[in-house]
């Protein structure tokens, strides 16, 4: 059985990888659709009746839902042709601000099922596969009032360097997307009442586009997918200027 697999599929970017995957046609039997919301992820088959999708609601910050996953997987035996891991959180807000509970959340979910998902899907992957994950140009350098989602995002790019190097000789096609502010419900879930940065409002991105740039960046086997020419100037900006004089300058 081949698939292909999309977590936080059930809105934000997640929803506009699955479209992408859609209109490539690729003859998959089964696209697995994993979120929490069931009714989002069903209106999915409900929109597309000829399509073969897996629904799995499911918590990725559960531990009873990741293995429940892994025993599907290990009792489906599919060939994994595409995986696709958007599911992510962030809370904006100082660290003393946030409680525990939530910055505990953006780790595990931004990083534990990272690696969960991985280790669950990687042995399944076909030679040539592709793996698409979402990380962030937050994770290019700290983020006062951002801190714990932005540590998250350098763990996500920092894995997905070594995932790459790890199966070279699989040619699995390996890519983090790094956009900066992104106009989905993310971003209104991440704000929390709080006011978006101008700096970010002028780098404010569309995510089919950012989407589309990311599934063109993967097909050619690129380590990382940045949106926008001010995301890429800035990471250039971030390798030659020390972190602790653009923290300086910078507002938590």
């Amino acid at each position: 059985m081949r698939i292909a697999v999309v977590t936080g599929a059930s809105s934000g970017m997640g929803r506009y990888f699955v479209e992408e995957i859609l209109k490539e046609n690729t003859g998959l039997d089964e696209i697995w659709l994993i979120a929490r919301r069931k009714e989002r992820l069903e209106a999915w088959q409900n929109r597309y009746k000829d399509q073969c999708f897996r629904i799995l609601p499911l918590d990725l910050l559960e531990k009873e839902d990741i293995q429940s996953l892994c025993r599907l997987v290990e009792q489906e035996n599919p060939q994994v042709e595409i995986l696709v891991h958007s599911a992510g959180m962030g809370i904006m807000g100082k660290i003393r601000d946030l409680t525990m509970e939530d910055q505990e959340n953006m780790v595990d979910l931004n990083c534990r099922s990272l690696v969960e998902i991985t280790s669950i899907f990687l042995p399944y992957m076909v030679p040539g596969g592709r793996m698409v994950y979402m990380a962030s140009a937050a994770g290019f350098l700290p983020q006062p009032g951002f801190a714990a989602y932005a540590a998250t995002k350098a763990f996500a790019i920092s894995y997905v360097r070594a995932l790459r190097a790890e199966n070279r000789s699989r040619k699995l096609r390996i890519t983090a997307v790094c956009p900066g502010a992104v106009k989905t419900e993310f971003l209104d879930r991440a704000l929390g009442g709080h006011r978006l940065p101008a700096y970010k409002k002028l780098v404010l991105a569309d995510p089919g586009k950012v989407v589309r740039k990311a599934w063109k960046d993967n097909r050619k086997g690129r380590e990382m997918s940045v949106y926008g020419l001010p995301i890429k100037l800035m990471r250039v900006a971030v390798r030659l200027v020390p972190h602790r004089l653009i923290l300086a300058v910078m507002k938590g």
